[in-house]
């Protein structure tokens, strides 16, 4: 005979030649060779050495079991005292009631949404984590929502939460920040046939993330051959010169004709601008020389203007020292100061008639 003893947190099961005969609580007991007690924690998960169903026969070990079953396509949380211990998947689990008080939730991973009434945090814990994918959408985008290939709603900003499995979920995503449409080297021939290059900038924005994502494929290169066609349709409809002129209703003209396709895109235009034309060389050059005839002629313009009026008061000075005569003695005395200014000295030689000559000029005659 032998002796086993079963302390208070504790379980035994007695098997005799192999068969489940009975299941011991806390004491001590005396048993034959032929029997084999396995003693258990009850504040550990049972583990059953035999099929459990066989065991579940026992009413009293019946009783004394939680037992949870986990199907396909579940998990089950384990919370333990109130904090979650493991995450269960497809199986059967037996566990001691009593010591430790045991809490499970069971959901369905079958599904995409989470209807379970999970918190977030839990759902972010490392060992619930890998059952769960985990979006998130800012809040300058959109998303749509794709499950098995088909469309099934617009997702606004915010994170969200769906079930891990098999069903294949894409998410589209789109920013609704205005972005810049770069529509540079455009070749565009005018009507007299001048070659030009064109580099112009766009701004736009999403305002329909259906149109956009569903109803288009690469709205964004849609976007940018509409702008082309419609700059190459303008400037091909005015000759060089022209097209110079007319240059200022060239922005107004691409964004009126632009609004409507880019509607049916699911897109806003919200501006437009041409950042620079560029001639060809021989143009280039034919337009700097036409430049400075244009600067020559408005230059002898204004020489010829400025002679006439110099002379004009040339002939009213003459008109008025013709008149006067002490105005035309004051004019002489003053072309005398000029010419004294630049001589330093006078040698005079020769007899008095020179001397009253200069007295004659310098000195009035009383």
């Amino acid at each position: 005979m032998k002796n086993v003893k079963v302390n208070a947190y504790q379980r035994g099961l007695v098997f005799k030649n192999g068969t489940y005969q009975r299941m011991l609580t806390e004491g001590s007991y005396w048993f034959w060779g032929n029997e084999v007690v396995k003693l258990y924690e009850i504040t550990q998960a049972f583990n059953a050495p035999v099929e459990l169903n066989i065991l579940l026969q026992d009413t009293a070990l019946a009783e004394a079991l939680i037992v949870l079953e986990v199907k396909d396509n579940e998990i089950a949380l384990q919370y333990k005292n109130g904090l979650l211990e493991a995450v269960l998947t497809a199986g059967r689990y037996a566990f001691w009631k009593g010591a430790v008080n045991y809490e499970f939730v069971k959901a369905d991973t079958g599904k995409i949404e989470i209807t379970e009434p999970i918190e977030r945090n839990v759902l972010l814990h490392r060992l619930v984590a890998p059952f769960v994918r985990t979006v998130s959408v800012e809040s300058y985008e959109k998303a749509v929502l794709f499950i098995d290939g088909k469309f099934v709603q617009v997702l606004q900003p915010g994170v969200y939460y769906w079930w891990k499995n098999a069903i294949a979920v894409h998410i589209g995503k789109i920013d609704t920040r205005q972005q810049q449409l770069e529509i540079n080297g455009q070749e565009i021939l005018t009507r007299d046939k001048a070659a030009l290059r064109i580099n112009a900038w766009a701004q736009y924005k999403v305002a329909d993330i259906e149109k956009a994502l569903l109803q288009n494929k690469e709205y964004e290169k849609q976007l940018y051959i509409a702008f082309q066609l419609v700059l190459r349709e303008y400037i091909a409809g005015f000759g060089f010169d022209e097209l110079l002129e007319k240059k200022e209703a060239l922005t107004p003209f691409v964004l009126q004709q632009v609004k409507e396709k880019a509607e049916t895109l699911g897109v806003e235009v919200t501006g437009f601008g041409i950042r620079d034309i560029v001639l060809p060389g021989d143009v280039k050059e034919i337009m700097n020389q036409v430049l400075v005839a244009e600067k020559k002629a408005q230059a002898n313009t204004i020489m010829r203007r400025e002679e006439t009026a110099s002379t004009r008061s040339l002939l009213n000075t003459a008109k008025l020292m013709e008149e006067n005569a002490m105005l035309w003695k004051l004019k002489e005395m003053e072309y005398v100061e000029k010419i004294a200014d630049k001589i330093s000295n006078i040698s005079v030689s020769g007899n008095g008639v020179l001397i009253e000559q200069l007295k004659e000029i310098f000195v009035p005659k009383k």
